[in-house]
Parts: C-alpha cells; sequence; structure tokens
C-alpha cells in the first residue's frame, strides 16, 4: 500500500482516537503506529525503530521528570508564595487583569526558549489564582502554549534554529523580520485574554482580593510541612543559576536539572525520610508525563523508520499545482499548521522544508522566504501530541489534554494566520515570488 497514504491514515486515527476520548494518548501513541508499521509490512525492523525513537526522546524524558521534581520541589518551599501574594495585589481579584497578566508573563518567561521551563514557572504563579477564583483553567493552557508558540520563534528557539539549519541559513538573519508578525500575534493574544477576562467578569464577578496572608494556594494548602522560609534566598539563587545555566547551555538541560534538584533536596530535605517523601509526592505527576514522552517516541520512530514521513512530504508538494508555484511563500506558512501538527519539528524542517525550498527556487522564490514562512504554524505546533511539553502543561494545570486541542485549536490558528498576514505586509515574505 502507499506509504503516504498509510501515514495519512495512522495521523488520522490516532488524532481521532485521542480527541473523541475513545483511547488514551500514552496507548493511543504505541498501539496505532505498531498497527500501521505492521500493515505496511515492516514487522522485521519495527523494534529497531521503536528503539530509535525512545532513544531520540530519553534526553528530554529525562530532564522533564527532573524539571517537574525540582520546580515542584521549589512550589513546596514556598520560593514562590511572594510572586503569587504580589500578583493577588496587583490583580484586585479581576479576572480580566489575571488573564491578560498570563500573556504578560509567559512572554517574559518564555524568552529563555524552554517551553517545558516557561510552562513550570508560570503556572507555578498562575494557577493558585486560577483555582483561588475558580476561573476556568482551559484559558490558562491556551494563553500560556499559544504565547510561548510565538515566543519560541527566537533565534536561540528550536524551530527558528532547526529551518535555519535545514536550508543553511544564519538564524538572526532569518528571525529579524519575524518581529512585526511576533507584536501583531502577543497583540491578538492580549485581545483574547481581555475577551476571555469579560466572560470571566460575567461569570464569577470581580472580586476583593484578601490580605496576602490568607492565601491558600494549592502548594500552601497540600504540603504545609515541606515549606522552608528560611532558605527562600538559597532557593531563589539556585533557580537562577539554573535558569542562566539553560540559556547559556553550559551543559545538557537534563544534567542541569538533575544537578539542581539534588542540591534542592541536600539543602531543603536533609533527612533521606523527607527527601522521599517529597519524591513520592510528585511521583504521579512524573510518570504521567515521562511514560507519554517515551511513547511518543515509538511514534515518532515508527514515522521516521518506515520513511511515511518522508512519502507524506513528497505527496503534498506533488499535488501542488505549477500555476500557484510563485506563491509557495503563503502555500509553506499555510501548510506549516497542519504538518508541524501532525509530524515532529524534525520531520518537517529537516525532511520537508528542504523540498519546498527547492520547489520554491524553481519559480523565484528564496529559501529565506520559505524558511520564515515554515515558522508561521508553531502555535499550532504546540498542541500537537508528538510535543513533550505540552503534556507537561496539562498535567500541570489538571485538564485533558483532548479538552485542551479542541478549546485552543481555533485561537492559536487564528494567531498563526494572524502572523502570516503581517509577516507578508512587512515583506518577511513575498506573497508572490
Amino acid at each position: 500500500m502507499n506509504l503516504a497514504l498509510l501515514g495519512f491514515l495512522m495521523v488520522a486515527t490516532f488524532m481521532t482516537l485521542i480527541m473523541t476520548k475513545r483511547m488514551t494518548p500514552l496507548v493511543a501513541l504505541i498501539v496505532v503506529p505498531t498497527t500501521f508499521a505492521l500493515l505496511a509490512g515492516f514487522a522485521a525492523g519495527l523494534g529497531e525503530m521503536m528503539i530509535d525513537g525512545i532513544k531520540n526522546l530519553a534526553p528530554t524524558g529525562v530532564m522533564l521528570l527532573f524539571a517537574i521534581l525540582f520546580f515542584s520541589t521549589m512550589t513546596d518551599t514556598g520560593l514562590f508564595d511572594p510572586l503569587v501574594n504580589r500578583l493577588l495585589r496587583l490583580v484586585h481579584g479581576d479576572p480580566l487583569k489575571i488573564l491578560v497578566g498570563t500573556v504578560a508573563l509567559c512572554a517574559m518567561v518564555s524568552l529563555d526558549g524552554d517551553g517545558s521551563t516557561t510552562y513550570i514557572i508560570t503556572i507555578a504563579a498562575l494557577l493558585p489564582l486560577y483555582k483561588r477564583y475558580d476561573m476556568n483553567r482551559l484559558y490558562l493552557c491556551c494563553l500560556l502554549m499559544t504565547t510561548s508558540g510565538i515566543m519560541n520563534l527566537t533565534p536561540w528557539g528550536g524551530p527558528t534554529a532547526r529551518a535555519a539549519s535545514a536550508l543553511k541559513l544564519d538564524p538572526a538573519t532569518l528571525f529579524v523580520p519575524l518581529i512585526p508578525g511576533m507584536i501583531a500575534g502577543l497583540a491578538g493574544l492580549v485581545a483574547l485574554a481581555i475577551y476571555f477576562g469579560r466572560k470571566e467578569r460575567r461569570r464569577i464577578g470581580q472580586l476583593h482580593a484578601e490580605a496576602p496572608t490568607s492565601f491558600t494556594g494549592m502548594a500552601v494548602s497540600q504540603f504545609p510541612e515541606a515549606r522552608r522560609p528560611r532558605l527562600r534566598w538559597f532557593n531563589a539563587a539556585l533557580t537562577v543559576t539554573l535558569l542562566a545555566g539553560l540559556v547559556s547551555g553550559v551543559l545538557p538541560l537534563s544534567v542541569l536539572m538533575m544537578l539542581a534538584f539534588a542540591a534542592a533536596m541536600i539543602v531543603n530535605y536533609p533527612q533521606v525520610a523527607e527527601q522521599k517523601e517529597r519524591i513520592a509526592a510528585h511521583a504521579g505527576n512524573v510518570l504521567s508525563v515521562v511514560s507519554l514522552i517515551f511513547a511518543a517516541g515509538i511514534f515518532t520512530g515508527i514515522l521516521s523508520g518506515t520513511r511515511m514521513v518522508e512519502a507524506m512530504s513528497k505527496e503534498v508538494v506533488g499535488v501542488i499545482p505549477p500555476g500557484l508555484g510563485p506563491y509557495m511563500a503563503p502555500i509553506t506558512a499555510a501548510l506549516s499548521l497542519p504538518f508541524t501538527f501532525f509530524i515532529s519539528n524534525d520531520a518537517f524542517y529537516f525532511g520537508m522544508l528542504p523540498i519546498l525550498a527547492e520547489a520554491g527556487a524553481h519559480y523565484g522564490v528564496a529559501p529565506m522566504a520559505i524558511a520564515r514562512a515554515s515558522l508561521m504554524g508553531q502555535p499550532v505546533h504546540l498542541l500537537s501530541p508528538l510535543v513533550p511539553s505540552t503534556y507537561l502543561l496539562v498535567s500541570l494545570a489538571g485538564v485533558e489534554l483532548a479538552d485542551h486541542q479542541r478549546f485552543t485549536l481555533v485561537p492559536a490558528a487564528a494567531v498563526c494566520t494572524l502572523m502570516t498576514i503581517v509577516g507578508m505586509l512587512a515583506l518577511a515574505f513575498p506573497l508572490v515570488g
């Protein structure tokens, strides 16, 4: 059977099963690609493909494991209490201010280029507010993820670096013309936050925030015995050092997280029994996220190992009529939405982007324009079940992945469209080659 057709059927089956909640993402990530690989006649090499996919995602899985443990421990110690109390005073119980502040805080924290770190820090600060005022946490996930998708276009972010590497371009030159589109996308998100805020005002009203001392956020009410107010300055210094190390890249992310977690445990909870208690308190969160990462490795391993990704890419490029060739930049922007959702960033930028760039070159469209256009789908890409940080986001926020996908898909696609239009108007990439 045609590999491209099997690939499209596999992705469609997978998405249908998880969005209709007929199968959990963990099970679907394992069962669906295995079934389609067997149908395609790849039984002999199936195990090797799976192991290759797991190996590729192993560093990410380790990083997320220790990131959850570290930042959950920081929350337990009370590190983020002053920030939450400050936010309580600023918002005065107004849901609209909380939602607009969600976009602003996420935009600042996202400058480190790491989505997992962004979600952990912002949710630690914001989730107690959403819980305290009984606000819709789908709004929180929607705004955090879409903001992160925009800010991830920085030169040190993954997508821009991949696009530049795939087409041998300078990341800084690639990035600068994208700034107007990013600003427009953030402005659109602020408008969306205001819309959500007005809906929440009507639903729950504007409340009067109590004094900070009466704050009963999640971390405080769950583990009061784990607070370490006297060690707040040490924990703050440790966290800042960790974030600085993440940005500078002095060590691999997974190693930095492991070292930071070990230091936090030794200083805050020197007794072995205390350390075991803190690890056990967050074991469920860790298991739910890390297990999905390794299951996603099976999906991506089979998708790449069977060459379904390559076949799907060539099939899509092959059906573009020659008359539309000069419009390859906006076509690439449009294709980036579904393809970065259904396949990994690596598969799209290293597998499909060179094919699109070569097709565009035949019609006078510069590779730089194709590369910039290919980045427009990133806010939708983060909704993909193949993105590890997405599982972290929904796990920490306490929402279902399928609910998050259904709710956020239209706003994320609208932001992508806005960025694409502004990108063309700002000549980041031309409408016609």
